[in-house]
């Protein structure tokens, strides 16, 4: 099972579209799950992921205004409960404390967000924790 976790695409304001190499290798069919932090900000991106694979979670970034997506979601894939939220509702953005806070409240193994465009991946008390990073590489103003 292929599971896709991607988010922040930020198309068209901070970024034209995919880069051409990382395209290339996503082809329809061979992902099973797709996991979407948000911030795809157009339905065509939407669109993009779900002629990828059949099974698409995302969730509101605070750029998709008009996008009619939950704020958070909770899928299970094999074993795995997993929670899922853009980010930006986390204070402080990408706090560990936080993010573990949301996690008990989700009650979840795995929880993805998303927001500070940085990859992270972090194994704490047992539970996983993952952001994707932009999968565009659009700017970000937050401190790095």
């Amino acid at each position: 099972m292929l599971v896709l976790v991607i988010g922040d695409f930020h198309i068209p304001f901070r970024a034209s579209g995919l880069p051409a190499q990382f395209k290339k290798l996503l082809v329809p069919g061979k992902i099973q799950h797709i996991i979407c932090t948000g911030n795809l900000c157009t339905k065509e991106t939407l669109d993009y992921l779900r002629s990828l694979a059949g099974d698409v979670h995302v969730v509101r970034g605070d750029f998709d205004e008009g996008l009619n997506y939950p704020d958070q979601k909770v899928v299970t894939v094999g074993q795995f409960r997993i929670g899922l939220c853009h980010g930006h509702q986390i204070v402080p953005w990408g706090d560990v404390e936080s993010l573990g806070s949301l996690q008990r409240q989700l009650d979840v193994d795995v929880l993805i967000t998303g927001h500070t465009h940085h990859f992270e991946s972090l194994n704490r008390d047992g539970k996983l924790f993952l952001n994707p990073g932009t999968a565009t590489g659009a700017w970000t103003g937050l401190k790095t």
